[in-house]
């Protein structure tokens, strides 16, 4: 071959080895945004979950301080009638 010959085809090979690294570099990139996205919606699905575990704890804590003072008014009950029966009782 001529030397324009292989100075041709030592650039053509050039061009073959920067074609396949920009689709390499454009597959990897196609990559990231995807795990991106799947990151992104995990982000939001943890916010979701974290969103609803709060509700449900307020709930939680609500029916805790609610059945708390249910518990004080029976236990007073209890006590005022214990003071009646002991009061019959000594009579």
């Amino acid at each position: 071959m001529t030397p324009t010959g292989k100075t041709m085809e030592a650039a053509l090979n050039d061009l073959k080895q920067a074609i396949s690294g920009l689709e390499n570099a454009v597959d990897m990139r196609i990559e990231r945004q995807r795990e991106q996205g799947d990151i992104e919606g995990e982000v939001r699905r943890v916010h979701a979950d974290r969103s609803k575990l709060a509700q449900e704890l307020d709930q939680a804590e609500f029916r805790a301080n609610r059945l708390e003072e249910v518990n004080r008014e029976v236990s007073r009950r209890l006590v005022t009638a214990m003071e009646t029966i002991r009061a019959v009782l000594d009579r």
